[in-house]
């Protein structure tokens, strides 16, 4: 009964014309990344979704921030897996990005799940492994947000196989690093790719924006069932030629200005 109802609001939601745009760590090209700045920011820029990194505390909260030790934009070195809530909450993760963010917090997903508004999305890249499973279901669960909202995301093809089997009913993606500097790496690494996807029940594909994807590599992936989404794309350029060959979302760090360009 919740699966359909969830279900059936979703379908009220509006259909977006242009390309789906998922806001990276936030709006983090004008706000700290992985912030609720940012994220607010990104849902004032009309964002179709947020995209936050998270770990796990060593008291089991559930934290928003990408590396796993805070020193690069904090200053303070601290372990994330090895470190409180209430020791997190003691650093200012704002003023690396500039003085009028200073003491801005790192956010738990709790908070960020909250940033969200009906009819929009959430994409949770889990930065850690599975061990964060059971506490996100919990968060999410109590959030309030329908099933439609959440997409899970992860390079751990662990992470990605245990949250598929407890919540089939959401997205759940794996994450893909092409290498830039390889030519012809789609080619040549789709047929792997495709066989993990299958073995860990994956919804689809997120990939880094390598030059020599084409169309035909994101219809052989739709043919095989799975969704292929891109990151991180702040060109216009490249994220209309994604767009055009039927990307289903787009990660960038400026939502506001890339819908304005390609609104052109």
């Amino acid at each position: 009964m919740k699966s359909l109802l969830s279900l059936l609001l979703f379908l009220a939601m509006p259909v977006c014309a242009g390309p789906f745009i998922v806001a990276h760590r936030g709006a983090s090209g004008e706000a700290p990344e992985n912030t609720l700045p940012a994220f607010r920011l990104a849902w004032e820029q009309k964002a179709d979704a947020i995209e936050g990194d998270f770990h796990l505390t060593s008291d089991g909260k559930i934290v928003c921030f990408h590396d796993s030790n805070t020193k690069k934009l904090t200053g303070r070195n601290l372990t994330l897996s090895k470190s409180t809530f209430a020791e997190l909450q003691t650093l200012d993760a704002g003023s690396w990005k500039d003085k009028k963010f200073s003491g801005t917090r790192i956010p738990s997903l709790k908070e960020v799940l909250a940033t969200v508004p009906p009819k929009k999305k959430i994409y949770i890249e889990i930065k850690c492994g599975p061990e964060i499973v059971t506490p996100l279901l919990k968060v999410v669960s109590a959030s309030g947000l329908v099933d439609e909202q959440i997409v899970v995301i992860s390079f751990d093809e662990k992470v990605v196989k245990g949250v598929k089997k407890e919540r089939p009913d959401w997205t759940v993606n794996w994450l893909y690093g092409f290498n830039k500097s390889t030519g012809n790496a789609p080619d040549r690494e789709l047929p792997r790719l495709l066989s993990v996807l299958k073995t860990i029940r994956a919804d689809g594909l997120g990939s880094s924006a390598h030059p020599d994807l084409r169309s035909k590599h994101l219809q052989t992936l739709s043919g095989a069932g799975f969704q292929h989404h891109v990151w991180t794309v702040n060109d216009p350029a490249v994220a209309r030629r994604f767009w055009k060959m039927g990307c289903r979302s787009i990660t960038t760090d400026f939502p506001g200005r890339l819908r304005r360009e390609l609104e052109k």
